[in-house]
C-alpha cells in the first residue's frame, strides 16, 4: 500500500477537538504505518494497512466512538493531490487564499448547476473531478461567496486546505 494524505473535516473548530497525538494514535491502532500529522487541523499522512476506503471509514468510526462527534474523512494518494494542485484553474495571487476542497465523491451536474445560482462576488470556484477549487479574493476569513451554501448544494462532503497546506502534505507523503 502506498502513502496517503488523510484529511478529517472540521476538527479543532466549533468545540470538536481532535488532538493530533490522538489522531496519530488512532491511525496506528488501526494498523497504519509511517504516521505523521501536520498542523492541528486533521491532516495525517500514513501508509494505511488495507483498502484506503475501509481505512477512512474506520477512522471516522474510531473518532466518533472516542470523541463523540462524527467527522468525514477523505483521503488522496500523493499523485492525486499533485494532480489536484496542477489542475487548480485560477491564477494564484496568494496561496493562502486559494484552496482545494477534497470531496468524498464527484458532484452531479445538477448539483453543480444548483451551486452556480449563488453569488460569488470576486471569489471564484470550480469543480474538477472530485475536487472543488476556490480562490477567495480577500481570504477565506472574508468570503464574498456563500461557500457553505455552495458546499451544501454540491451535496458531497469535503474538506478544504489552502495550497500551502496541500503542498506541504504532498512533500510529507514523499
Amino acid at each position: 500500500m502506498s502513502r496517503r494524505i488523510v484529511l478529517a473535516r472540521a476538527v479543532n473548530v466549533g468545540g470538536c477537538t481532535l488532538p493530533m497525538a490522538e489522531w496519530r494514535a488512532i491511525a496506528e491502532a488501526l494498523g497504519a504505518e509511517d504516521v505523521t500529522t501536520y498542523i492541528a487541523s486533521g491532516n495525517l499522512v500514513c501508509t494505511p494497512p488495507e483498502d484506503h476506503e475501509s481505512f477512512d471509514r474506520a477512522l471516522e468510526k474510531a473518532v466518533q466512538e472516542r470523541f463523540g462527534f462524527f467527522r468525514e474523512v477523505v483521503s488522496r494518494s500523493r499523485e492525486e493531490a499533485i494532480a489536484a494542485l496542477e489542475a487548480h484553474p485560477f491564477e494564484v495571487l496568494e496561496p493562502k487564499h486559494s484552496y482545494v476542497t477534497f470531496l468524498a465523491g464527484t458532484p452531479t451536474a445538477a448539483a453543480i448547476e444548483k451551486a452556480r445560482t449563488f453569488e460569488t462576488g470576486d471569489d471564484r470556484w470550480e469543480v474538477i473531478g472530485r475536487e472543488l477549487h476556490i480562490r477567495y479574493a480577500g481570504g477565506a476569513g472574508r468570503p464574498q461567496m456563500k461557500d457553505v451554501s455552495i458546499g451544501r448544494a454540491l451535496a458531497v462532503p469535503g474538506t478544504a486546505r489552502n495550497l500551502n497546506t496541500v503542498r506541504k502534505l504532498v512533500a510529507l507523503a514523499e
